[in-house]
């Protein structure tokens, strides 16, 4: 033993025993905010990682903090600035820390990292997702004396793995924003010799805690609680530790106790200890009610506590069947976002406080969405905690880009499941782990499931993959937007409604008169009405719908986003709210159709856009309505428009007999019926614009006004509002933590201008600093080298309204915002950062501690959610003019195979054999080339005709009604040769030659083939 590792275990020792305390019995654990007080600098400087090096110029900062954050929005995602920087903080332990472990915890770097304390090397990590942490007790300096960290950061986008060489899969110019360096927490753990483990296995090996609930009693809310704790003695002696559990409700009230056996632990071992108890009236956690518990593990010696962990976590009841996501015995559709896992905001990235995660996650479920498929990467921990306090459901992957893997980078994705699962397997919200953002083999899933079945084999969550929707061993599964069903294992659509839309752009008749322009460059207006034609899909293959259901689906994205964009501007513009989280009008069209678990569950309307146009406008009005019988449109209170909701399902995949006239596939367009386009969307040609108010009513079937919305006229632009959002704390001078200040301008009476895009010109004093926002171009601005305004003090509002960030300093004080802007009067607004203690660089706030938890939607409701609209009529037989051997792959609930014919219009038909004398009303077909290809087909039942028709183009399933007739065998027969066509407008933005998942392709020519993937019949 060296002299000075000597010197600091006789220091140690003293101090122990001087207090009166074996080694192994010292005091309980510290765990301190490491992210105060740190130096960054970019480049690569000469033995940066030197005690003695010269950091007097770098510049201070405070973590999390990504040295390349003013590029966020300001460029491309491939144009974001890569490269070495290095991060240094000089610190002192807390006095009585000699003689202890001492653990650092990273949250996470971009992309890889080298770690020095103190000159000596602590160690590498490389994936640029996961948390990791090492044991720092050996190279401390005592209490008094200074400690030097460094850390030099390497987020070159062509990194690769310094033993292997191999780059990482998910280290993507698409999808993966780089926001390089520390740009995640940072904690410092004190605890005594004899400890309960960190879950950082990659870096420790350890595991750390995990709580979980079984053996459920719903009737109760009663569950078997299990508290499972991995400790290790770090003593020179063999110690025997008992095991305890307090579970703590979120009153602070105690509501159970749990005690383990005694364990005996040698020198340097580690042994996993567990006690369970059950527990009555439990607050389960659910959707919209993020309730959450603190269990508190407890080790002692002699009966003495040495150490305490306490774990904030909830306990719900899952099931994944028939089709379903079940959660505390209710069924669910899963409706929501994909959402890319940076989840970043404009000249910030994802360097933000908790409370602003929790508000831009809180803001999906205010919007009625129920579940975030995290994109590619496994979500930062301050995500996924904030996911838990609002009541969102979580899909976490662990890391990829797309497509399966080999060799030492499928290694590296398993290696990366295994950590994410480790550390976030106390997180309720998180129900479904994603091993692939594109199907895997099932050697690979099986490979993923063990992991999951080793480390998390109580958490009540499916693993699966996109796609999979054959496989035996994934859990759920589901294709990017197409429309798929099952009968047993859920599948969802994981990316739907793909096009992009600026916030800026109302519509064609609204200032700055931006042209619709689908692909990719529409109009909110448009954009909107996309995103409910493409949730009706799902939604008509709900739960209730028959034996083979979809599970619903989430639209890509829920903010805009610095990723992949196909659209004129530099970032993704798909989000159902801006990159401020300003919602756009997709956003409410949304809060509208999900307001319930499956149906809607109460009446809801929304009026997309606005009622400020010029004299002499007329426009199409669009009402997006749910659980309403009739829709009424008055214009100062006369009645300009009404429409009876339709008992058909009226959906544009839906078959129309031949004769009947269809609606077009986008109603926007001009010559729009009035009437119900889908199940959510009504519209209103030719409202001539007048001054005053537009209102929406909605009636129920007794023709009593159950719901209303209006939009009113506004004046001419007067004024500006400033409005502040803080934490529920307030402002902290830690550094770190940001305002959000919003800007709108009013006209005289108060009113928001929704057409107003004036330029507002910011002033701030006090201790902070500006962060700004983000708008549009003006027009005539070459778009693709634009800055975006980021960082900018002046930058238009955007339909009336937009958005600042203003950062604190680690000086407490008033700080002051003032907005002007020509011929408005101006505002002022003044905010309070009060201050944040910091000792020798370590501070004990916690900036999430205080924030509460979202229960405003109450606990799962009794009774069920499923509303029959349709009983499946069982097929228990095929044949078929040719390849009559294949005819059951037509009803094998397999939708990656099919039937098809040999091209002959004589063998175009196949006869499904009902099990029993039936009168259906409808049958549901998956046909090959669904997006580009109409089917004329004749179907009869025993022989009698019950429909003939073209079907549509669509993204799965199109619906038929069949005429009453009964009978046992029914025959699908063409009457001519399919019509290719162009793909939908609404289906365009995927490519590809087939879209059946693992059917082959179809051949474009003139040949009478008919392909059935998948036929249900319905009575």
């Amino acid at each position: 033993m060296g002299r000075t590792v000597l010197l600091k275990f006789v220091l140690a020792v003293l101090l122990v025993f001087g207090s009166g305390l074996s080694p192994a019995q010292a005091p309980h654990r510290s765990r301190f905010n490491f992210n105060p007080g740190w130096l960054v600098q970019t480049g690569d400087p000469a033995n940066a990682q030197a005690p003695g090096f010269d950091d007097s110029a770098w510049k201070p900062v405070t973590l999390p903090y990504a040295w390349n954050e003013d590029s966020a929005f300001k460029v491309s995602i491939d144009k974001l600035p890569t490269g070495i920087a290095w991060y240094r903080k000089h610190f002192r332990v807390p006095a009585g820390a000699p003689g202890q472990r001492v653990h650092l915890e990273f949250e996470g770097i971009r992309m890889a990292g080298v770690v020095y304390l103190n000159g000596k090397l602590l160690g590498r990590h490389e994936d640029g997702v996961s948390a990791f942490g090492f044991d720092i007790t050996d190279a401390l300096k005592p209490a008094a004396e200074d400690n030097i960290l460094a850390v030099r950061t390497d987020n070159d986008f062509k990194y690769k793995e310094i033993a292997t060489g191999t780059a990482f899969h998910w280290n993507d110019t698409n999808f993966y924003a780089n926001y390089g360096g520390i740009s995640k927490n940072v904690w410092l753990h004190v605890t005594g010799p004899v400890h309960q483990t960190l879950p950082l296995f990659s870096s420790l090996g350890t595991t750390g805690t995990y709580i979980w609930a079984g053996d459920f009693d719903l009737a109760t809310n009663s569950a078997k609680i299990t508290a499972e704790t991995q400790v290790r003695n770090d003593s020179m002696t063999p110690q025997t530790i008992g095991y305890t559990a307090r579970i703590e409700d979120a009153n602070h009230l105690l509501v159970g106790t749990m005690k383990g056996s005694d364990v005996t632990l040698a020198p340097g071992e580690m042994q996993v200890v567990s006690a369970s108890q059950p527990v009555a009236h439990l607050h389960l956690w659910s959707w919209g009610y993020g309730y959450l518990y603190k269990v508190t593990t407890t080790i002692s010696i002699d009966g003495k506590p040495i150490d305490a962990v306490t774990t904030t976590t909830g306990f719900r009841q899952t099931a994944f069947d028939h089709g379903e996501l079940t959660l505390n015995g209710r069924v669910m559709q899963i409706h929501g976002y994909a959402q890319r896992t940076t989840n970043e905001w404009p000249a910030i990235g994802i360097d933000l406080p908790p409370w602003l995660s929790d508000f831009s996650n809180r803001l999906m479920v205010e919007g009625n969405a129920n579940l975030v498929r995290w994109m590619h990467v496994t979500p930062s921990r301050q995500d996924t905690d904030s996911a838990d306090r609002v009541g969102l459901i979580q899909s976490m992957p662990a890391g990829d880009s797309e497509g399966d893997s080999k060799g030492r980078q499928w290694e590296q994705r398993v290696e990366l499941m295994r950590d994410s699962i480790i550390y976030n397997r106390n997180n309720p919200s998180i129900l479904f782990y994603e091993s692939g953002n594109k199907s895997i083999s099932d050697e690979h899933m099986a490979e993923m499931k063990a992991v999951r079945d080793r480390y998390d084999p109580h958490g009540g969550r499916a693993i699966g993959s996109r796609e999979m929707l054959a496989s035996h061993v994934a859990e759920y599964g589901g294709e990017m937007l197409y429309v798929d069903k099952s009968a047993s294992k859920p599948l969802w659509a994981h990316e739907y409604s793909r096009d992009e839309a600026a916030r800026a752009f109302w519509d064609n008749e609204s200032a700055p008169f931006h042209k619709d322009s689908p692909l990719y460059n529409r109009n909110q207006d448009s954009h909107a009405i996309e995103d409910v034609l493409r949730w009706d899909d799902y939604y008509r293959a709900r739960p209730g719908t028959g034996d083979r259901v979809s599970a619903g689906g989430v639209k890509i994205i829920f903010a805009d986003s610095n990723t992949h964009h196909r659209g004129d501007n530099n970032y993704r513009r798909s989000g159902a709210v801006d990159a401020m989280r300003l919602p756009k009008d997709g956003f409410y069209a949304g809060q509208v159709m999900w307001n319930g678990w499956v149906d809607p569950e109460r009446p809801a309307m929304h009026i997309l856009g606005h009622w400020s146009y010029p004299a002499g406008t007329t426009k199409t009005v669009y009402v997006v309505a749910a659980k309403v019988a009739r829709v009424q449109l008055t214009l100062n209170g006369k009645t300009v428009g009404s429409v009876t909701a339709s008992d058909t399902d009226p959906n544009p995949a839906r078959a129309l007999p031949l004769g009947t006239a269809a609606l077009p596939d986008m109603p926007h367009e001009a010559g729009v019926p009035a009437g119900q386009s889908s199940d959510f969307l009504f519209a209103f040609p030719n409202i001539a614009f007048a001054t005053g108010k537009l209102e929406a009513i909605g009636y129920d079937a007794a023709g009593k006004r159950i719901t209303d919305t209006h939009l009113q006229t506004a004046g001419e632009p007067a004024s500006i509002r400033l409005f502040a959002h803080a934490g529920p704390g307030g402002l902290h001078a830690d550094g770190s933590d940001l305002a959000l200040v919003d800007v709108e301008v009013m006209d005289s009476l108060g009113r928001r201008c929704p057409t107003a895009n004036n330029m507002i010109s910011f002033a701030i004093d006090g201790p902070a600093e500006w962060r700004g926002g983000i708008a549009q171009p003006a027009a005539g601005t070459d778009i693709p080298s634009f800055s975006n305004y980021i960082l900018s003090r002046t930058l238009p509002v955007e339909d009336g309204i937009n958005r600042v960030l203003i950062r604190t300093q680690p000086t407490a004080g008033k700080i002051t915002v003032t907005a002007t802007s020509p011929g408005l009067r101006s505002a002022m607004i003044t905010l309070l950062a009060v201050p944040v203690k910091v000792d020798n660089g370590l501070a004990t706030y916690d900036p999430a501690a205080a924030l509460p938890s979202n229960l405003l939607r109450g606990p799962t409701p009794t009774g069920s959610s499923v509303h029959i609209t349709r009983t499946s009529i069982p097929i228990v037989s095929a044949t078929a003019g040719s390849n009559p051997d294949t005819a059951a792959r037509a009803y094998d609930d397999n939708e990656t195979t099919s039937w098809s014919n040999d091209g002959q219009l004589s063998t175009a038909w196949i006869d499904l054999t009902l099990k029993q004398a039936s009168t259906p009303t409808q049958i549901d077909l998956k046909l090959n080339a669904f997006r580009t290809r109409r089917y004329p087909i004749r179907i009869t039942l025993d022989g009698t005709p019950i429909y003939e028709g073209i079907t549509p183009m669509n993204l799965g399933y199109t619906t038929i009604p069949l005429k009453p007739a009964q009978g046992t065998h029914l025959r699908i027969a063409l009457t001519g040769a399919p019509i290719d066509d162009k793909p939908a407008s609404a289906t365009i933005e995927v490519n590809g030659k087939y879209d059946g998942a693992g059917v082959a392709p179809v051949t474009h020519d003139s040949k009478a083939i008919l392909n059935v993937i998948e036929a249900d019949v319905y009575q």
